[in-house]
């Protein structure tokens, strides 16, 4: 992507004889949700580490707004929010936030404000020992939100959250990333970020093997779409006689099929009129798709 504030291209990060990254391509425009997903060691955070200015490629480049990751210039627009913040327990979450807004160079009275957005502002003068591991990362969040980041990265971000605090800070990333802010985060949360990222993108061992959107992603891999019917009183083997697929109880028939044969799938049940009382269509998920990937490659091949 032209525009984009995050861009990778042909990253390869080796330690010794070990490639943890290998030719990986990535872009993430402003405003923009991509999920980093892959199981543990298949070269996320050191992808993270080399966009914060961490490591050295030995191969390929990283562009953050423009500039070299480790620069001054990038370190002022990237934020990160690692999955176990710490901060000193002396301070308060207010002079926490004081602090960085200092390293940051923005004034700390417009940082302060964020702690209400992250919803700890009764607490802004408690000491951080005080804090429970939600709260600290709420305070986390803030402090990764000053200065309007162009890009935020962030690893498990809503570890220890419950589950409304995991909602409210979905709706702070979606804020942000309205107003621009480009967003790479990694997650083993699947069903908790589907409806809430723009784009996925999956690694295995150090590779890059897929990414697009979900629904992109769905239909390259061929996966299939489940249609439930539920029959009317008696109708159910005359359903199936017309539709084919699974009988699984008295009154319900079960069809797969293609994406690109939903529409006719749908037609043929239109035709059978009163004979059926409801219709339940479940599309692949986020789950389904990593699944398909990833077992496509332990078998050595990428679908």
């Amino acid at each position: 992507m032209s525009d984009a504030i995050l861009s990778v291209e042909d990253l390869t990060i080796r330690f010794g004889a070990v490639t943890a990254v290998d030719g990986v391509s990535l872009a993430v425009a402003p405003g923009e949700r991509v999920a980093l997903l892959g199981h543990n060691g298949a070269g996320k955070s050191t992808l993270f580490k080399t966009v914060l200015g961490f490591l050295t490629p030995a191969g390929g480049r990283v562009d953050v707004a423009g500039s070299t990751p480790g620069s001054d210039a990038a370190r002022r627009a990237v934020s990160y929010l690692p999955e176990q913040v710490v901060f000193p327990k002396a301070l308060t979450g207010a002079e926490v936030l004081t602090y960085f807004a200092r390293l940051k160079g923005v004034p700390p009275e417009a940082a302060l404000p964020l702690l209400e957005t992250v919803g700890i502002a009764g607490a802004a003068h408690r000491a951080v020992g005080t804090y429970s591991k939600g709260m600290r990362q709420r305070l986390g969040l803030a402090q990764a939100l000053i200065g309007a980041p162009r890009l935020l990265l962030l690893d498990e971000p809503t570890s220890g959250l419950d589950p409304v605090s995991r909602r409210e800070f979905y709706e702070v990333l979606e804020a942000s990333a309205r107003a621009g802010t480009a967003v790479l985060l990694s997650s083993h949360s699947l069903s908790e970020i589907e409806n809430r990222i723009d784009r996925i993108a999956i690694m295995a061992r150090g590779a890059l093997r897929a990414e697009g959107s979900l629904a992109e992603l769905s239909r390259r891999a061929g996966l299939p779409i489940r249609i439930r019917v539920e029959a009317a009183d008696g109708r159910a083997d005359a359903v199936q006689a017309r539709l084919g697929g699974e009988r699984v109880n008295g009154r319900s028939v079960v069809l797969t099929c293609r994406a690109e044969e939903k529409v006719g799938a749908l037609g043929r049940l239109a035709e059978l009129g009163a004979d059926v009382i409801d219709v339940d269509i479940a599309l692949p998920d986020l789950d389904d798709v990593y699944r398909h990937y990833s077992a496509a490659t332990d078998e050595g091949t990428v679908r």
